[in-house]
């Protein structure tokens, strides 16, 4: 049985950006600065695409949620190889993950879909929360941080790096996966995939539609930057670093 897949893609700041505080401590700089899919949403999208190339799916619809300019992200999944998206029109610069996870979870009943395919954490919020959310909001099994995967029969094996070595999984469909960095590396996208993409469809929805109203459960206090590393001190043999160690409470 071939799969329906939806894979989620989230707009953030591109991963090489410096990013900057505001000068207020409310949150980051993002005018002007330059933005792409998260990078772990990257590999879900490729997973998807290689299980379609594989004939284990059939189609590949992608997922975000936020302004019009999100729609560049799902230009770039349909390029990959995505069939088609579905961008939920959002003011909310950064909708909750418990948001996110119930209009994926109705989207996930419209559209008929058996396999929900994510990136473990956006590099903005980190949360990665969305996950499992969803699986609890669907009752389905869910692999997290998946570095590995395959598909037997009507069941996927799957395989996680743990702080103790390496679990797996196995798993039966319908199931949300989130992918991590090992599981592959992302394509490129071709100038004609790129210019067959700007043909496929984008649906476009409100969160009314899905049946959501966004919720702002959650409030920054206030955004700082990391403490500034401090110098380093040169020593001139062992004894002199366990010494030092011992007067910092290292050892």
């Amino acid at each position: 049985m071939a799969l329906r897949v939806l894979v989620g893609c989230k707009r953030v700041i591109d991963y090489a950006v410096k990013v900057r505080v505001r000068p207020d401590k409310t949150g980051v700089v993002t005018e002007g600065v330059k933005h792409s899919m998260n990078p772990f949403d990257e590999i879900a999208v490729e997973e998807a695409v290689r299980m379609k190339e594989k004939k284990f799916a059939s189609n590949i619809i992608a997922f975000s949620c936020g302004s019009q300019a999100s729609k560049e992200v799902l230009r770039t999944a349909l390029a990959m190889g995505a069939d088609q998206a579905i961008l939920v029109d959002s003011d909310k610069a950064n909708p909750e993950p418990l948001d996110i996870a119930r209009m994926m979870a109705r989207i996930v009943e419209e559209e008929k879909i058996d396999l929900v395919l994510l990136g473990k954490q956006a590099i903005d919020d980190d949360s990665a929360q969305v996950a499992p959310l969803l699986s609890a909001i669907l009752d389905w099994p869910q692999a997290l941080f998946v570095s590995k995967l395959e598909k037997n029969g009507d069941h996927l094996e799957v395989t996680r790096e743990i702080d103790g070595g390496l679990e797996m999984l196995k798993l039966t469909i319908p199931a949300v996966l989130s992918c991590d960095l090992r599981l592959n590396e992302p394509r490129y996208a071709t100038l004609p995939n790129i210019m067959k993409a700007k043909k496929k469809p984008i649906v476009e929805k409100k969160p009314q539609d899905l049946g959501v109203d966004l919720q702002n459960a959650e409030t920054v206090e206030k955004v700082e930057d990391p403490p500034k590393r401090e110098g380093g001190t040169r020593v001139k043999d062992v004894d002199e670093l366990l010494s030092k160690l011992k007067e910092i409470g290292r050892i």
